[in-house]
């Protein structure tokens, strides 16, 4: 009896770092506005996984400006007790394309329905942070000295083929890893993106006259263009096509709410009726858990980085048809258990959130 005990006892005591080992590296790179939404619906699904070390997360200008999303990241990781997750300020600006420019687009080739940061209805200054934009009251902490890029450079090396990034928002932070160092895809284990459109099914507006926009390609094109010409050793995208399929209903808001803890009082205080859309959520959901996905098409993928009506759209080629400049061929997610998905979700909003590691 005794030797039995003796040997649960070391099982346990060895099978604790073990099973730490066996947690997945991820970096979120996210333009995070908020408070609540499917941006930082997205980050907390990826830190509530007990399957998921989340080395850090990166925060580029996307739906809002850096800096208000720096905020409001680092509010809601204070609300959590996750302090301990490095975030990390991203690109400001795209590479190229500027808020100046897309005016001048749209009125020579007609409205875009969506400018994230740079919408009239929402605008202000880069590097203010109104008070009005943070009813969540503003963070205590702030956000780490080491800019995104040179993060996740810095952990692929660290961690070859061992970290999967979770692009959730416009691409430049990836951009500018890989112009600073070639092998920061090659080192990476997995990128899994939010972007693109091939040829979705609905009535919005946003994709009416054009199915291949998409806000993420659009808002930085050239980012995107650097990062699917370049070779990761695996491309997982979730698509326009797959995520409006997707809907955060009040609900299921209230659902978790009655958990009674403090990111289910959240997210059904900061719940967002008229966009409801799971894109970022079910980016990392189905990166955890593959299984809720139903369907797939392999394509190789590239944005239009011309100048004109189509600026920013997604291209798309089977084996059969792609260039000769092209990256690593996508699986591109197209359909979903949608039940399935809401009830992984749901699940893990509901349940404790995981302690920092000691």
């Amino acid at each position: 009896m005794k030797r039995l005990l003796w040997f649960i006892l070391l099982l346990g005591l060895s099978s604790g770092p073990t099973l730490a080992q066996q947690r997945r590296k991820v970096i979120i790179d996210q333009d995070a506005s908020g408070p609540g939404g499917s941006n930082l619906q997205a980050i907390m699904t990826l830190v509530q996984s007990p399957a998921v070390e989340t080395l850090g997360i990166g925060v580029v200008t996307g739906d809002a400006w850096r800096d208000e999303e720096l905020a409001h990241t680092l509010r809601l990781l204070e609300l959590v007790g996750r302090t301990d997750i490095p975030v990390l300020p991203g690109a400001a600006f795209p590479l190229v394309h500027t808020r100046e420019q897309a005016l001048l687009d749209e009125r020579i080739y007609g409205k875009v329905n969506y400018m994230g940061a740079w919408d009239t209805r929402w605008w202000h200054e880069p590097f203010e942070v109104p008070p009005s934009k943070m009813p969540e009251g503003l963070p205590s902490g702030k956000p780490s000295n080491e800019d995104a890029a040179h993060f996740m450079v810095r952990m692929v090396h660290q961690y070859p083929h061992q970290v999967t990034i979770v692009a959730v928002g416009p691409m430049t932070d990836l951009a500018l890893a890989t112009r600073l160092d070639h092998q920061f895809p090659e080192l990476a284990q997995e990128l899994v993106f939010m972007g693109g459109a091939i040829n979705p099914v609905t009535k919005d507006a946003e994709w009416e006259a054009d199915p291949r926009h998409e806000f993420n390609f659009w808002f930085d094109p050239e980012a995107a263009h650097i990062v699917l010409t370049a070779h990761w050793a695996k491309v997982t995208c979730i698509p326009v096509d797959i995520s409006i399929k997707t809907h955060f209903t009040h609900a299921m808001a209230e659902q978790i709410a009655r958990s009674g803890t403090v990111l289910g009082q959240y997210w059904l205080k900061y719940y967002v009726p008229y966009i409801n859309y799971m894109w970022d959520e079910l980016a990392a959901a189905a990166w955890i858990d593959p299984s809720f996905i139903t369907a797939e098409k392999e394509y190789y993928l590239d944005v239009n980085i011309e100048r004109g009506p189509n600026y920013g759209d997604t291209l798309t080629w089977p084996e059969r048809d792609k260039p000769n400049l092209t990256g690593t061929p996508a699986h591109v997610l197209m359909d979903l258990n949608r039940e399935k998905f809401n009830q992984f979700f749901i699940n893990l909003m509901n349940s404790p959130t995981p302690k920092p590691t000691p």
